[in-house]
């Protein structure tokens, strides 16, 4: 039995992760800036604390084997709060375990580090260019933590593709409420492109992996996304077929719709940032052989899987979330003037 640190368990990631280590028969701590209210309350060892408190960090780490760190400031905060808590709250953790010995740090990072490419797939080696202050911080965030590699702590480095399942909300939630009520779904170009994905599940299999493995191997970064995926459109129609309205990804030409989304952004009319709309017309998948050569990581949800898996999980809570809103993957986020959008589809 390990001792495991999860921050940011109160988040999409965390309980996801903390229920998988209860599962593995691990003590699990919990430390975020939000309460753990989840029905397993009773089974972890809770914190409530910002990682960007250093006396609140130093607590936690007391008895800690292995630290999963996920807490992050997410794109929809202020440059600010991202900066703090992403580059900051990273030192901060990584600073208490090597005082207190713990044996390794995994750090979860973003495939957002590789900006807006131009070619496919990414590897691990690739220029990081990080778009916007989320990208530019989870850059500056794995510098801290090559440091502390350096200095001769294991720091394993994970970047998931942009991951779903049970508990996510966010931009999502906005797709499958348009699929639960019959509407037909558009998308930002011609919906050809191809988009990995990444179902939560397979992130905390590579994660444990990476807790588990020798660190000879792990002390490494890893790229971590689905096996199997096609087009965009293909695997979002998977959605709205569950939905059974017969209903369709309906694709617009993409330069047009992102000027439109620019400007409702600017005037706070729209609940997606850059990130989502200069990026959704266009190829973005990275290359998971070195995670499957080097830690037998093999993926078991494929994109549709993955969507369809969130979907049904999206039907079965729906009560618990309704009416809730915020900049979290926890909850919906607000749909804005496409609410309005919405009533001509």
């Amino acid at each position: 039995m390990t001792n495991y640190l999860v921050t940011g368990g109160s988040g999409f990631l965390g309980i996801n992760l903390v229920r998988y280590l209860l599962d593995k028969g691990h003590t699990v701590r919990s430390i975020d800036l939000v309460a753990f209210d989840y029905p397993e309350k009773d089974k972890i060892d809770e914190i409530q604390g910002d990682i960007r408190d250093k006396e609140a960090v130093a607590k936690s780490m007391k008895g800690i084997d292995i630290v999963v760190h996920c807490a992050a400031a997410l794109p929809l905060y202020s440059k600010e709060e991202i900066f703090t808590t992403d580059i900051d709250g990273t030192r901060n953790i990584l600073e208490a375990a090597e005082k207190e010995g713990v044996k390794r740090v995994i750090h979860v990072s973003s495939t957002a580090v590789y900006g807006i490419p131009d070619h496919h797939p990414l590897k691990e080696d690739d220029k990081l260019i990080g778009v916007g202050p989320y990208g530019e911080a989870k850059v500056k965030a794995e510098e801290v933590c090559l440091g502390f590699q350096k200095k001769g702590m294991c720091v394993p480095i994970v970047r998931p593709k942009s991951f779903i399942g049970p508990e996510r909300l966010g931009v999502f939630a906005l797709f499958y409420d348009w699929a639960m009520d019959g509407k037909n779904f558009p998308m930002i170009g011609s919906g050809k492109n191809r988009y990995q994905l990444l179902d939560v599940e397979d992130l905390c299999v590579a994660i444990y992996l990476c807790a588990t493995k020798d660190e000879k191997i792990t002390n490494d970064v890893f790229n971590i996304g689905a096996k199997e995926f096609t087009t965009m459109k293909e695997d979002y129609q998977a959605v709205l077929n569950k939905a059974g309205h017969g209903k369709k990804i309906i694709g617009f030409p993409a330069w047009p719709m992102i000027w439109v989304l620019r400007f409702l952004e600017f005037l706070h009319l729209s609940p997606l940032y850059k990130w989502v709309y200069e990026t959704a017309h266009k190829d973005s998948f990275v290359s998971i052989e070195k995670a499957e050569k080097v830690l037998g990581f093999a993926p078991k949800y494929s994109n549709k899987d993955a969507l369809v898996r969130n979907y049904k999980w999206y039907l079965d809570n729906l009560k618990s979330f309704e009416g809730a809103s915020g900049v979290s993957h926890r909850v919906p986020w607000k749909q804005g003037i496409l609410r309005l959008v919405k009533i001509f589809f």
